[in-house]
């Protein structure tokens, strides 16, 4: 029977492709107090693990893993804590917030939690860190680029003020023939 990993979202079953991907998986601990506390951070209602449940090393921290020997062990005491939880999916209806604090709380997106990128075809395995910094960086770059834009589109109503006044002085000394000025307007209407 293949082993397949219990988060929720989560298609990785155990084969030689993962293998491969250095995916590795993981029974849930055998000790009643760990399992619970494995069992409530897949958030999966109605899921009870049974001795062969296992959870894939994608919603593992790299510092939850002892590398040292020939197989990939967790450090004692690890809880899976790297998931993609969307809000639809197994959020029960809250109450109205209303303190100030909950209600800030609330209109901030959710922090999602990911691993850092592992030789794995998880499209979250993300590091929180940099993305925020990413995030950062293109909100600056996007105010630049707002601002440069402002400007660029001042610099070219005050250029074409300027080249209005100067044709309407061109025109006013009679130094414009009729067919350039025709060729002029329709340009500066167009």
């Amino acid at each position: 029977m293949p082993d397949f990993c219990a988060a929720l979202g989560c298609s990785n079953q155990r084969n030689a492709n993962t293998k491969q991907q250095g995916i590795t998986f993981h029974r849930f601990p055998k000790d009643k107090v760990k399992r619970q506390l494995w069992k409530m951070a897949l958030k999966r209602r109605d899921f009870e693990p049974n001795d062969r449940s296992v959870v894939c090393s994608c919603h593992f921290k790299a510092e939850d893993f002892d590398r040292t020997g020939q197989t990939t062990r967790l450090r004692e005491g690890v809880i899976p804590s790297v998931f993609l939880f969307t809000r639809h999916l197994g959020k029960a209806h809250t109450a109205t917030r209303t303190s100030r604090t909950s209600q800030k709380a609330a209109e901030e997106p959710p922090q999602v939690q990911a691993v850092e990128q592992t030789a794995s075809d998880h499209q979250y395995a993300l590091d929180p860190v940099q993305v925020k910094k990413r995030l950062n960086e293109a909100r600056e770059k996007l105010e630049e680029l707002r601002r440069d834009l402002r400007n660029a589109k001042d610099r070219e109503r005050r250029h074409k003020k300027t080249v209005k006044s100067l044709l309407e002085d061109l025109k006013h000394k009679h130094m414009l023939s009729e067919e350039l000025q025709q060729r002029l307007d329709d340009i500066l209407l167009g």
